[in-house]
């Protein structure tokens, strides 16, 4: 989990978890796009079942982060990412 913010950089992680990551970021950050060649990625690792999983997956913690903040709905402590750098 340590090296989950700089898995680029990381030798951790495999090649589909790499993509699912990717995709992970580009279904996160605004402005950035699933384009058909990331998604043609996906599908080398993936069945479209898994997809459609990890699709919901990500959306609910995207759905959570913008639900919990503006309600100060505070983290329960089950995955402390440390800070970059510790």
């Amino acid at each position: 989990m340590r090296q989950v913010a700089d898995w680029r950089a990381s030798t951790l992680y495999s090649a589909a978890e790499r993509v699912a990551l990717e995709y992970a970021e580009r279904m996160t950050i605004t402005g950035q796009r699933v384009d058909d060649a990331l998604f043609d990625q996906l599908r080398l690792h993936f069945d479209e079942a898994q997809i459609v999983e990890l699709t919901a997956a990500v959306a609910l913690e995207n759905f959570r982060s913008k639900f919990n903040v503006p309600l100060h709905v505070e983290a329960q402590g089950f995955c402390i990412v440390p800070q970059r750098g510790s």
